[in-house]
C-alpha cells in the first residue's frame, strides 16, 4: 500500500478527533463531550462514585483518603495531583480523553480544559438528589451505559420510597454536624436537606437558616428543640482529622435528655460517604439504607 501525504497527515491526528460526541447537562450548563472516552480522569469523589457504579474505569484520581467503599477504585487508578492542585504534567503524559471535575476541583476546570475536554459536574445545594440523578443520566449517555443508568435510578427511587414509608409516623429529626467540639445544625434547604425533603423526615426545627456550613448551635438549643431523632455527621471522622469524636462531643446530659437520647435514636451516619461523596449514587443509596434501617423499615 502506497502512503500518500494525505494518508500520513490523517494518521497523525489522534483517533479522538474522529470520535462521535454527545451533548449532556453539566453544572455549568449544556456541554458537548467525546462519546465513550477511553482514558478518563475524575477529580471529584461523587463523580468517581457514580462512574464506578456504572462500571466505568477511572484512570486518574486525586490524592485523597476516600470513603471505604471507594478505596479499591482509587487504589487501582493513577494519582494525578490533589483536588485543589492537579498534576498537570502527569495529566499531559496520560493524555486523557475526558476529565471530570467538580466540587473542590471546580476552580480548576478552565486550566484543565487546556489538557483535555473537561466538564464541571459539581453537586451542591439543597437539590442534591436531583443533581445526583442528572449526573447518573449524563454519565450513562457519555459512556453508552444508559440501561445501567436507568436501573440505578430505579433502585434509588425504590430506596427513597422505602425510607419514606419507614419515616411515616416516626417523629421529627434534627441533622447535626460535629467538627471537633463544635456543633452545627442543618435544615431542609442545606446540603444535607435532602434527608428531610427526599426521605420524608419532618424537621424538628423548621426555622434553621440556610448556611453552607450549617448553623452553629449549642447543646441548650438541641435540648430545647427536643428532636425525636438526631442524625449525626462527624466531619473530623470523614476527613480523617484527629480530634474529638462526635459521640464524645454529644455525650452530655442536655443531649441525653432529648427524646432522641432517651429512646436511643441518635444515629451516627457513615460520615465519609455522606460528606465527601455527597450526590454520588452509591453515597445516596448507602445513606438512605442507613436511615431506613435506623427507622425500622416495614418494606420487607
Amino acid at each position: 500500500m502506497k502512503l500518500t501525504v494525505t494518508t500520513l497527515a490523517l494518521a497523525a491526528i489522534p483517533a479522538a478527533a474522529f470520535a462521535q460526541s454527545v451533548e449532556i447537562e453539566t453544572a455549568a450548563g449544556p456541554a458537548t463531550v467525546p462519546a465513550a472516552p477511553e482514558t478518563v480522569v475524575a477529580l471529584d469523589l461523587a463523580a468517581i462514585d457514580t462512574l464506578s457504579a456504572l462500571g466505568v474505569t477511572v484512570d486518574g484520581v486525586p490524592d485523597i483518603a476516600p470513603p471505604a467503599y471507594l478505596a479499591d477504585t482509587l487504589a487501582a487508578a493513577e494519582t494525578v495531583g490533589t483536588l485543589f492542585e492537579p498534576d498537570f504534567e502527569a495529566l499531559a503524559v496520560m493524555a486523557p480523553d475526558l476529565i471530570v471535575a467538580g466540587g473542590r476541583s471546580q476552580t480548576q476546570v478552565k486550566p484543565l480544559s487546556q489538557v483535555a475536554p473537561t466538564i464541571d459536574m459539581t453537586i451542591w445545594g439543597d437539590d442534591l438528589v436531583a443533581q445526583g440523578r442528572a449526573r447518573v443520566t449524563a454519565y450513562g449517555k457519555i459512556f453508552d451505559r444508559e440501561e445501567r443508568a436507568d436501573a440505578l435510578l430505579a433502585d434509588l427511587d425504590a430506596a427513597m420510597a422505602d425510607a419514606q414509608s419507614a419515616a411515616e409516623g416516626k417523629g421529627d429529626a434534627l441533622i447535626l454536624l460535629t467538627n471537633g467540639g463544635k456543633v452545627s445544625a442543618y435544615g431542609d434547604d442545606s446540603r444535607f436537606g435532602w434527608l428531610h425533603t427526599a426521605l420524608g423526615l419532618p424537621e424538628a426545627y423548621p426555622d434553621l437558616s440556610a448556611e453552607t456550613h450549617g448553623e452553629a448551635v449549642s447543646f441548650e438549643f438541641i435540648a430545647d428543640v427536643d428532636p425525636d431523632w438526631i442524625f449525626v455527621v462527624d466531619r473530623g471522622a470523614a476527613i480523617g482529622q484527629e480530634g474529638e469524636a462526635a459521640a464524645v462531643t454529644l455525650d452530655n446530659p442536655l443531649v441525653a435528655g432529648t427524646t432522641a437520647g432517651e429512646t436511643d435514636q441518635i444515629v451516627y451516619l457513615d460520615s465519609a460517604r455522606l460528606y465527601l461523596a455527597g450526590g454520588g449514587i452509591q453515597s445516596m443509596m448507602g445513606t438512605i439504607e442507613e436511615i431506613t434501617s435506623a427507622l425500622g423499615s416495614d418494606a420487607e
